[in-house]
């Protein structure tokens, strides 16, 4: 019988470009609290403790949307976090927003790390040919571990276009059953671990329908799992979101399979030391963007933070902005995930950017209340259709004008019981002037007179804190579960 042997499985997931500590909330004794977290020199901290307690023993790996998400980080096309990824020593990493800058410039990114991008489900449009390695086989105390990369797929199906030029995504489920049965028959692997930025309902899925996977690291719904979930023999982690938690798996393995493991959801407490030449690294980069991000240009009597699925409180100051610079009846915005929390008190230009990094224009469009109606319904689907790999984007769309009554259980095309605009039941054929950012919130295919204002989000944002000098921003209850 062969000996038992120990690794450690270290996992980051969807930081978003938090590159130091920021507020972040936490769900504890039944209320929301915040306190801050997180930063790479502090998990750096972690990893080398780990690697220190388990020597030729730990495999460390990133699920991706790290190389965007703060305004240095987007400003740079993530090209600050480099030399900061490169010390964290990562075996490996997947992706989903770093195809923001484009499939090219990811190439160009990755190809100074001193870890692999994997994605078993990205192909060049012209050669139909892996834009990314699919997997790689790494050794650790003697044993041959298989890993696969999966990048989220939604990438050309959501996202504006230019994020999948000249690429395009498969699901990626039926790369990962061929690959896992050529890395046991024809490599002999000891353990298989996926790397996936998928989506914690769709891994699911995917480790009912796959045999001989031991490990799933899950990424990009931002779920903060304090127990693993065990899914035909499979150990699936997922470890929140901006950096506040990392994951850590003990795993022991013998004969070819795991059999006893140890599971941390460790939080980034502002508590633990930082690496002080990783720190120094990141103050260093970040020092020319300082002055200008922590300038404060108001204040919040609420609470803002995006934790929430039907509507948040962030969301809702952003739209009240959209909605007051063109001076519509109605605005939409994506169901993003990202976005750090704003405690009630000052608010920065740090907080504006970390709202929306992306700092689209403001548009505006004409739309039928028809159209409205498809739209809202399509996005119910893409949020909670009953079958996971249908399941695309973020949180539900964000809206404000509306007020909005569900049947979530119904099938698709038929959830909506109830719409109005204001006061009134929508009118199908009237046509309502609505405000929006990016196709995410009102996709190209709606609407008529499409147009984008001489102002971006960043801007069209600050000016209306500014002007507000104090924001307020609650739940309205624009979406109703009935």
């Amino acid at each position: 019988m062969d000996e038992s042997k120990y690794l450690t499985i270290l996992q980051m997931n969807d930081t978003h470009g938090y590159y130091d500590l920021h507020t972040e909330m936490f769900l504890e004794n039944g209320k929301e609290q915040y306190r801050n977290a997180g930063g790479y020199a502090r998990i750096a901290k972690l990893f080398k403790e780990a690697r220190k307690k388990n020597p030729d023993g730990v495999l460390a790996f990133d699920n991706g949307d790290t190389f965007h998400g703060t305004y240095p980080v987007t400003e740079t096309k993530g090209e600050i976090l480099v030399p900061v990824m490169n010390a964290l020593k990562f075996d490996a990493m997947t992706s989903h927003w770093e195809f923001a800058y484009g499939p090219g410039h990811l190439q160009k990114l990755t190809s100074k790390l001193a870890y692999p991008m994997l994605a078993c489900n990205i192909y060049s449009k012209e050669t139909d040919e892996l834009a990314f390695l699919s997997h790689i086989i790494t050794e650790r105390k003697g044993l041959r571990i298989g890993v696969i990369g999966v990048a989220e797929h939604i990438v050309d199906k959501m996202m504006p276009a230019h994020f999948s030029a000249g690429v395009y995504f498969t699901l990626g489920t039926d790369e990962v059953q061929t690959i896992v049965k050529q890395l046991r028959k024809e490599n002999a692997v000891d353990l298989i671990v996926v790397l996936s930025h998928f989506g914690f309902p769709q891994d699911v899925k995917l480790a009912e329908e796959t045999e001989g996977l031991d490990v799933l690291l899950s990424s990009h719904t931002h779920n903060s799992l304090n127990e693993p979930v065990v899914i035909n023999e499979t150990i699936i982690i997922q470890s929140g979101c901006h950096g506040a938690h990392i994951g850590k798996l003990d795993v022991e393995v013998a004969e070819g399979k795991i059999t006893d493991y140890k599971h941390e959801l460790i939080e980034v407490s502002e508590k633990i030391p930082p690496v002080e030449e990783v720190q120094k690294m990141i103050d260093k980069a970040i020092e020319p963007y300082r002055k200008s991000l922590n300038t404060v240009i108001g204040r919040t009597r609420t609470d803002l933070n995006r934790y929430y699925q039907l509507e948040s409180t962030t969301d809702n100051l952003l739209l009240q902005a959209l909605m007051n610079t063109a001076d519509t009846e109605v605005a939409f915005s994506n169901g993003w995930r990202y976005g750090a929390p704003i405690p009630a008190g000052p608010i920065t230009m740090n907080d504006v950017w970390n709202i929306i990094p992306t700092n689209p224009p403001v548009s505006t469009v004409y739309m039928s209340g028809r159209e409205m109606l498809e739209m809202l319904e399509e996005n119910l689907e893409n949020t909670f259709s009953a079958d996971p790999y249908n399941q695309m984007g973020g949180y539900l769309k964000r809206c404000i004008g509306l007020k909005m009554y569900v049947k979530i259980e119904n099938p698709k095309g038929l959830r909506i019981q109830n719409l109005f605009v204001g006061e009134e039941a929508i009118d199908e054929d009237r046509q309502y002037y609505v405000a929006f950012v990016t196709v995410q919130g009102v996709p190209d295919k709606y609407g008529s007179n499409r147009r984008n204002l001489d102002i971006n989000a960043v801007d069209a944002l600050a000016q209306y804190i500014t002007r507000s000098g104090t924001v307020s921003s609650e739940l309205i209850g624009t979406v109703r579960i009935v």
